[in-house]
Order: C-alpha cells, then sequence, then structure tokens
C-alpha cells in the first residue's frame, strides 16, 4: 500500500498538480464570462477535469522530451531519476489525453473537441520545440488562452469577446512569465523571492480581477483560493 502511494505521488510531480488550480479559474473565467442565465455546474466540472487532464498529459509529454536534457540539469526529475520508466511515462499521458477528449463528449457543445484538438497540436508543438526554439513561448501562451477557448465553446458554442478577451489577457501574462523565468535562469543568483512559482499563482489572481470586473466582486474570492491553492501545492509539488 505505501509503495503504492509512494508511486502515485511520483505521478502526481510528474503532472505538476501543484498548477491545476490555474487551469480550474481560467475554466471558471470563461464559463462565468461566457453564460448569463444560470451558471453550469456539470459542465465546468467537466471541463476542469478534461483541462487538467490536457495539462497534466502535456507536462508529461514535456518530460518526456527533455528526459534526455534533464539527466543532467534536472536529474531528480521522475523520468531521468529512472523512479518511472518512459514507457510508463507515454502510456501515462496517452491515457491522460484520451481521458481529457473523451470527457469533451459530455459538455453541452460537444464539438468544443475540435478546439480541444487544436489544444492538443499546440501542446505537441509546443513540448517538441521548446528548448530549440525561442518562439515557442508564444506557443505555450497559446495553451493557455485555447483553455478559455474550449471552455467558452463547450458552454455556448461559441467564443464570445469577453472570454476571449480573458484569454488574450492570460495569453500576455504567460508570456511575461517565461521572459522573467529566462532571465533568472540567466543571472549568476536566482531571485531571493520564489518570483516565478508566485507569478503562476496569480494566474488565478489575475483571472479572479477579470470576472470581479465583468461578472461581479464576489468572483475575486474565487481567483484568491485558486491562487493560495497554487501556492500551497508548490510546498509539496515544484510547478515550474
Amino acid at each position: 500500500m505505501r509503495e503504492t502511494a509512494q508511486r502515485a505521488v511520483l505521478y502526481l510531480k510528474l503532472c505538476r498538480v501543484s498548477n491545476l488550480p490555474t487551469i480550474w479559474t481560467n475554466v471558471l473565467c470563461a464559463v462565468v464570462l461566457s453564460t448569463s442565465d444560470f451558471f453550469p455546474w456539470q459542465a465546468f466540472l467537466l471541463l476542469a477535469l478534461s483541462l487538467s487532464l490536457f495539462y497534466s498529459g502535456g507536462m508529461c509529454l514535456n518530460d518526456l522530451c527533455d528526459a534526455e536534457i534533464d539527466k543532467v540539469k534536472k536529474p531528480f526529475r521522475p523520468i531521468p531519476s529512472g523512479v518511472i520508466s518512459r514507457q510508463s511515462a507515454v502510456v501515462f499521458t496517452v491515457i491522460l489525453f484520451l481521458a481529457a477528449f473523451s470527457l469533451l463528449l459530455f459538455v453541452p457543445f460537444p464539438k468544443a473537441g475540435l478546439a480541444g484538438a487544436a489544444l492538443l497540436m499546440l501542446i505537441v508543438l509546443y513540448d517538441l520545440s521548446h528548448k530549440n526554439q525561442p518562439a515557442s513561448v508564444f506557443l505555450m501562451a497559446a495553451c493557455r488562452l485555447m483553455v478559455f477557448v474550449v471552455s467558452a465553446v463547450a458552454v455556448s458554442g461559441a467564443l464570445g469577446f469577453a472570454a476571449a478577451t480573458a484569454g488574450v489577457v492570460q495569453f500576455v501574462y504567460i508570456l511575461l512569465i517565461t521572459v522573467i523565468a529566462r532571465l533568472e535562469k540567466s543571472r549568476a543568483r536566482e531571485y531571493s523571492l520564489p518570483l516565478i512559482p508566485i507569478m503562476i499563482s496569480a494566474i488565478s489572481l489575475l483571472d479572479g480581477l477579470i470576472m470581479a470586473l465583468c461578472a461581479g466582486p464576489v468572483w475575486l474570492l474565487a481567483g484568491l483560493g485558486g491562487m493560495l491553492l497554487t501556492r500551497f501545492g508548490h510546498r509539496y509539488v515544484k510547478g515550474d
């Protein structure tokens, strides 16, 4: 039993699960901005789970693509350390993506699956190119934008102006995080504060601010909650 639990923890680390609250608030923001009469709780929960699986699969694929480099730079990660085999990671990644797509079949507008396919394509392109192509940062930011696209289409059948604007704001913010992260790596010493983890957790706060401005102040609490959950998770699982 203990061995099974320890192995499960390794897979959670592989998926960077500490960052998942930022996905949940992205989905929440897109749903809130795309609906008005009532809040579709069932669709929200399906989307939150589906897009969490897309994110987790992307993280697994990222580590698979970086396995050789991580042997030197980050040998503590599950794959280069050998605690999770490449074959197991490949199977797990495929299962995550298949499950993510399957859930999109049950949302109010299943054509969101087309947006999901576009998201998967961007994830794969980013993971295959990010070490060699500086411009791949735009692919990573586009993946975050697509969370809004998938969610908005799933609950309303279209991408409205408000949800699209929120997605673009997060697109720009992800670019900012990436620029600062690369500047930190170029420095002889890291920043005194854990700036990048803080900025990652603030993705949720930004969602809360957008919802507060567009839908009502109470939604700021959701953003704050997502930020606190992410920071709490970073104590146990690194998010960068």
